[in-house]
């Protein structure tokens, strides 16, 4: 898996594990805010609620998406890795030599 494919994966992790907290977020918000009364406020509510319980189902449709990716790409890395272990074990090696240099500057 390339480099800009793995720091891909990871954005769209962290997306929606942030979209998940901002939900929670709003459903707190909207909670806390149940006791407020008028015409205003309960429509306003009841959009909310729509909009939250739709960007809910978006962010699972993602979140399948995102993880059917991850599965794919870790049997493509296994596959690889199979195939051609010693350009991997070199892969490995020289990534580990390259960090060991850059840690060790510091």
């Amino acid at each position: 898996m390339s480099e800009s494919s793995t720091s891909s994966v990871f954005d769209q992790q962290q997306l929606v594990s942030d979209m998940k907290s901002a939900i929670a977020d709003a459903e707190d918000m909207l909670h806390a805010t149940a006791d407020q009364v008028g015409d205003k406020i309960a429509s306003m509510r009841a959009r909310i609620q729509d909009r939250l319980k739709g960007a809910r189902e978006r962010l699972a449709d993602a979140e399948a998406i995102l993880i059917t990716k991850t599965r794919a790409a870790a049997r493509a890395t296994d596959a690889y890795v199979h195939e051609s272990p010693w350009t991997a074990i070199g892969i490995a090696a020289s990534l580990g030599l390259v960090l060991g240099v850059i840690l060790g500057r510091r």
